[in-house]
């Protein structure tokens, strides 16, 4: 039955139409209609997660959740409903929370009926058969071997561990090969049969909330919904509960340490609280984490930065359920923060005091609650696939009509609710987590699934007292009014209506491309400027300089830009390759003024060598922590050193990184503005003549003036982006050992290289991948088990297009996984020749679909049209020129290109498998390497040999005028 929708509160500026109708088996449904889209999207979020576990079968609900994916009574066809997703310009995915489930995927419109018949079929009758489910259980272990070997502080399953042991948020929620096969069976459990019961106990229509994305009215929908979620049976089952807390007083006044996988100090506190979903509308949680996460003058994090103390810190409600609830404070330290462990906890302690002191105050709230107000109702639009998940979510905790808002507009000011959670901050509630290597050999404890080595002592309230009373005396105080919350949030007649970005100037210092927002209407503007300096990448040191002389602007600004952050105006500094970029993006009224004080920052930048040393620790750690990324990013990183010209190895930048020092890099600054082109996009909300106003701003900052910080560049400095070009009918091979010895895993990159950018070549190679991805994925991660990470993906560098698979693996060495890969693309040749005319028909409008696809907001708009500047490709039009070839194109042209680029032993094939060996396969590394390579094979030994002995492809970048294909 229809519950209606008009008391549902939505943005100002939403136009779509939204109905809650609650179907006769009890599922509450919110429809949303939005002629406008081009993607159809659902969610199904089941009221039933990790929590329900039953004791013995850790992980069952998680695995419940892959196993769905499988096959169903009415679509036996293994791996049907992802295949059809993907097929059909779509997306599909699930998750596990403590209390809840979640599934969704999008698809292509016309598709989305079809699509939601067989989504339907998870809660009706899925199949799991007894392979499927063995295979799966495989798949679960090999995830719970990745979030292991994730090279994290420590995993979040860890503060769990620290709990009731009889409460459930103390469980092991992931699930692997133990607690899903040996332990099982070790008590003589079927697990098939304990999952068929998990599912038949606990999914319930009565328990599950599903929203629903298309273009069709509400009528329509409606009637959809009613004919293929009705026969999901409705047990009327209760919602999960465990009252009572997972923090016992055991549990609380303590101070735990623990030996994380990275080099670095972190330091959590933690404290149990009021469950902030019981008083969302008031937001305690939010006016508190809003100020001790606060970074301006007088904030904690201001006084630990000053002191040299911590390189970031953040505050808020983490964790929790509406029976409970923790409040976190999380700590980046600097190796003198570290040693400054009980300052740090004083300090913090000072500043609740402080708020103890000053009371709660109402304009803070009052403008807290304005910044919210604005950041509802002028939301960019998301894609619908992320908008469904987020509601859904909402759906089991709030009443309908804040199903979009959730907590996310405080509105009633309750200075007693405010005051009650600050004192739940309290001395004798704390859990202090401090996590560093430094404690290796300390450790007298390990947690069992994870192995963090940790121990644990209580700290009584008079030890932390004195912490408090020795800690620094510093001037810690409440922020200031925020000055850049928007007040003018009009938007502007755009008089021209430009469709694509248009080049308004161009100088020797500067091109300016401008982009009115002709699409979006919101208040909001987006503005990037590229310094390309030919000095900012000439050698190791200058690469690693230029990267602190990014970070160190940064924390320059950070005080002063902390309120524009809060006020929805964000900025970001960093290095590229060829120099360094800013970013500066949000509500165009005071857009203008945060601007200019970055340009000023630059213009007049001065090294702190204070601020050097800490920023300098940090890189250092970052470039020491390399080794722990995963084998499968590494072998990403070999394969992108190998590729790309003029870039330099972590291993040499990390090595005369030790050597810097502040006055090096105050050489190197005026050495590297010496000679540079800017080249800037302004979008959005801006006029013509405000956007020419701000580049000449911009560009007489650096270029004029009676001692200029900047020289255009010469003719012959303009920088390109070149990728080394492989030979045809080779096949190149990397191995090298993983840099973690410690890491069980495995991981395999094989890339195929097939041409520079043009449109044909490009639907060619980007229909093969629509086709062929769900396919890997089911073969070689379903079928063959290989990993938890398999993948199939396109691959562009700098308009050099490919295809890549990446796997990584404990099952097999990566030697063995390129045979698998090979084997794949063997086998799907005659699955593609074997395709009906109206399959490849069917992939040809899914992909059609996908690429005029509407942009959803301003900065996934300029994100697009700034990589064709990037990149120097300027086809602006991409997409209507891919697409009319893309309606041209025969099955017969895309066999003849499969044959001549991406079948194996193709002619035209140039084929890198860069290998990394964990250390189950260590062994095979060398048995690899003695094997008698064929004649079309080479293996690289040294990277940098290698790339100046291969050709390069041209630059589409620093070239004249708009290149055409």
């Amino acid at each position: 039955m229809a519950v209606g929708g008009d008391e549902i509160v939505k943005p100002r500026t939403d136009k779509r139409e939204y109905r809650r109708i609650v179907l006769s088996n009890s599922l509450q449904v919110l429809l949303i209609s939005d002629p406008e889209t081009d993607k159809s999207s659902a969610s199904m979020s089941v009221g039933v997660g990790a929590f329900s576990d039953p004791v013995g079968l850790e992980g069952l609900a998680h695995f419940l959740e892959h196993m769905l994916f499988y096959a169903s009574d009415k679509y036996p066809e293994e791996d049907s409903y992802s295949k059809y997703i993907s097929e059909h310009g779509g997306k599909t995915n699930a998750f596990t929370a403590s209390e809840k489930t979640n599934y969704y995927f999008d698809v292509n419109n016309d598709c989305f009926e079809d699509a939601l018949d067989r989504f339907a079929q998870f809660f009706i009758k899925p199949l799991m058969s007894a392979d499927a489910t063995t295979r799966e259980i495989k798949a679960v272990d090999s995830g719970s071997y990745y979030l292991l070997n994730e090279p994290l502080f420590f995993p979040p399953a860890f503060q769990k561990h620290v709990s009731s042991e009889g409460h459930p948020y103390h469980k092991f929620s992931t699930g692997n090969w133990d607690t899903l096969e040996v332990r099982p069976k070790a008590k003589g459990l079927d697990t098939r049969q304990e999952l068929i019961k998990f599912y038949e106990e606990h999914y319930s229509a009565n328990l599950m909330h599903l929203v629903i994305y298309a273009k069709e009215s509400l009528d329509q929908l409606q009637g959809i919904i009613e004919e293929k979620f009705q026969a999901i049976q409705n047990h009327e089952k209760s919602c999960f509960s465990f009252p009572g807390q997972p923090c016992s007083s055991e549990h609380l006044q303590i101070l735990v340490r623990a030996v994380p996988i990275q080099q670095g100090h972190k330091l959590s506190m933690v404290w149990p609280i009021t469950p902030g979903i019981l008083h969302y509308k008031e937001g305690p949680a939010r006016y508190l984490g809003h100020l001790i996460g606060h970074e301006a003058e007088g904030s904690v994090f201001y006084v630990l930065k000053t002191l040299g103390w911590a390189t970031s810190l953040s505050a808020g409600e983490g964790d929790g359920t509406k029976e409970f609830s923790f409040f976190n404070v999380s700590i980046d330290l600097t190796d003198a923060g570290h040693e400054h462990m009980q300052d740090v906890v004083g300090l913090l302690f000072k500043y609740i005091l402080l708020l103890q002191q000053s009371g709660v105050c109402k304009w803070i709230f009052d403008e807290l609650a304005a910044v919210c107000q604005t950041e509802f109702h002028y939301q960019d639009k998301i894609p619908p696939i992320d908008y469904v998940v987020r509601i859904s979510s909402h759906m089991q905790k709030y009443p309908p009509e804040d199903w979009l808002v959730g907590s996310s507009l405080p509105s009633n000011f309750n200075p007693g609710t405010i005051q009650m959670f600050l004192d739940q901050l309290s001395q004798e509630s704390v859990r202090i987590f401090w996590i560093s290597k430094n404690f290796e050999g300390e450790a007298n404890m390990v947690e069992p699934w994870y192995g963090t080595a940790y121990s644990i002592e209580k700290v009584p309230t008079s030890m932390i007292q004195n912490w408090v009373q020795s800690a620094p005396d510093k001037n810690l105080h409440l922020p200031l009014p925020n000055v850049f919350v928007p007040t003018d949030l009009s938007v502007k007649d755009a008089k021209e209506k430009v469709v694509l970005p248009t080049l308004l100037r161009k100088s020797s210092c500067l091109s300016l491309w401008y982009k009115p927002d002709t699409m979006f209407f919101t208040p909001k503007a987006y503005i990037k400027i590229d310094f390309s300096c030919p000095l900012a990448s000439a050698s190791p040191e200058a690469s690693v300089l230029k990267d602190i002389f990014a970070r160190l602007l940064m924390d320059y600004l950070n005080e002063y830009a902390y309120y524009a952050q809060v006020a929805g105006l964000y900025y970001g500094i960093g290095k590229t390759n060829s120099g360094f970029q800013v970013t500066v993006l949000g509500y165009n009224h005071k857009l203008r003024i945060l601007l200019e004080t970055v340009i000023e920052k630059i213009a007049t930048f001065k090294v702190d060598p204070d601020r050097f040393a800490v920023i300098k620790e940090t890189v250092m750690k970052e470039y020491e922590n390399y080794k722990f990324q995963q084998p499968y990013q590494q072998a990403m990183y070999y394969c992108s050193l190998i590729l790309q010209d003029q870039t330099w190895p972590w291993m040499e930048e990390l090595e005369v990184l030790s050597q810097l020092q502040a006055d090096d890099l105050a050489r190197f600054t005026p050495m590297m503005m010496s000679r540079a082109f800017l080249e800037c996009y302004i979008a959005g909300n801006i006029e013509r003549d405000e956007a020419e106003s701000i580049s000449t701003q911009i560009e007489d900052a650096f270029f004029k003036g009676p001692k200029p910080i900047s020289q255009p560049l010469f003719s012959s400095q303009h920088l390109t982006n070149r990728v080394v070009k492989l030979d045809r009918g080779m096949d190149y091979i990397y191995p090298v050992e993983g840099l973690n010895t410690k890491d069980e895993n495995s991981a395999l990159v094989h890339y195929i290289q097939v041409h520079r950018d043009d449109f044909k070549l490009n639907v060619k190679l980007q229909l093969f991948g629509l086709l062929a991805k769900q396919a890997a994925f089911h073969q070689l991660r379903s079928v063959e088990q290989l990993g938890y990470i398999t993948v199939l993906m396109q691959r562009n560098d700098s308009g050099i297009r490919g295809l890549q698979f990446i796997i990584q693996s404990t099952v097999k060495g990566p030697g063995q996984i390129d045979l698998r890969v090979k084997n794949f693309l063997s086998m799907y040749e005659s699955k593609l020749r074997e395709m009906s005319n109206d399959e490849f028909k069917s992939n040809v409008n899914a992909l059609i679909d996908m690429k005029l696809e509407k942009l959803k907001n301003l900065r996934e708009e300029s994100s697009l049209y700034w990589r064709e500047i990037s990149d120097g490709t300027l086809k602006f039009d991409r997409k209507e020129c891919e697409v009319a070839a893309l309606r041209q194109l025969t099955q017969d042209e895309l066999l003849e290109f499969f044959n001549d680029y991406i079948k194996v032993d193709a002619p035209q094939k140039r084929t890198l498998s860069i290998r990394v060996y964990g250390s189950p396969h260590s062994s095979e590394l060398a048995a690899d390497r003695s094997e008698q390579l064929p004649p079309n094979c080479f293996e690289i030994g040294d990277i940098f040999t290698f790339r100046r002995s291969q050709p390069l492809y041209g630059s589409f970048r620093g070239g004249v005028g708009h290149m055409k294909l």
